[in-house]
């Protein structure tokens, strides 16, 4: 009777995931949503990104699949969110060294993707993502959270944007911290991840049947928030 309590209450927290392509603004406006209701936050990408990194810095190949399985599996990693509003990043940690600035660049991007088309690498991974969810919430922040992760979830946002404009937002987005880039460079890299990302045959980069779809190419990451905080309104 105690396990099928702790089943329940387990059942009954809120989860709101969010998918969608890289710089759709689903990790700005995850952060934001996190601190707004005092949700727990997860960034199911910066899971992939770390196995990726770690993977380099270990010189494990990136096609290797069950190489990269019990890497992901052994994984020592620690989230701490930031509820400042001018510091929406989680602090990431990698074997208790800060690599927040390390996993968010171009190159480990494109890696992570790479180490995501394996099944192995994401049954490794799964657990370790639905343990975040824990009351009061869970905000889910990802590609595949409303369809594999969190297929359950009471409210699945699918955020999306031209390639155009993501690629300007990334750029933006590196360059604030300091790391050079090229616009061309970062637009054919986005163009290469959406294929592959959409076209894999695990867990493709597609909307859940009963997620939101909000295209943001148009529209400011306040106004995104807003529309979304309306759903949620509406929704719970």
């Amino acid at each position: 009777m105690k396990t099928e309590s702790v089943n329940k209450r387990q059942t009954e927290i809120p989860v709101i995931t969010l998918d969608g392509p890289g710089g759709s603004g689903k990790g700005t406006i995850a952060a934001r949503l996190a601190r707004r209701y005092d949700w727990e936050l997860l960034d199911s990408g910066a899971l992939y990104r770390l196995t990726a990194l770690a993977a380099l810095k270990k010189n494990i190949a990136l096609d290797s699949e069950n190489d990269l399985a019990k890497l992901a599996a052994s994984l020592e990693v620690r989230f701490a969110v930031n509820r400042d509003i001018s510091k929406l990043e989680s602090l990431v940690l990698l074997e208790d060294e800060d690599v927040t600035k390390a996993i968010r660049t171009e190159e480990i991007g494109v890696a992570a993707s790479k180490v995501a088309v394996f099944q192995k690498v994401r049954d490794a991974l799964l657990q370790r993502q639905k343990a975040f969810k824990v009351a009061p919430g869970l905000i889910a922040d990802g590609r595949d959270m409303g369809t594999v992760v969190f297929p359950s979830a009471k409210l699945k946002i699918y955020l999306t944007a031209s390639a155009a404009e993501r690629a300007k937002r990334r750029v933006r987005q590196l360059k604030d911290k300091g790391i050079g880039v090229s616009l061309p460079r970062i637009l054919s890299d986005i163009n290469a991840r959406d294929a592959r990302d959409m076209n894999r045959a695990v867990a493709p980069l597609v909307p859940a049947d009963d997620a939101v779809v909000i295209d943001t190419t148009e529209m400011g990451v306040d106004e995104v928030e807003k529309r979304i905080i309306e759903l949620i309104e509406g929704r719970f």
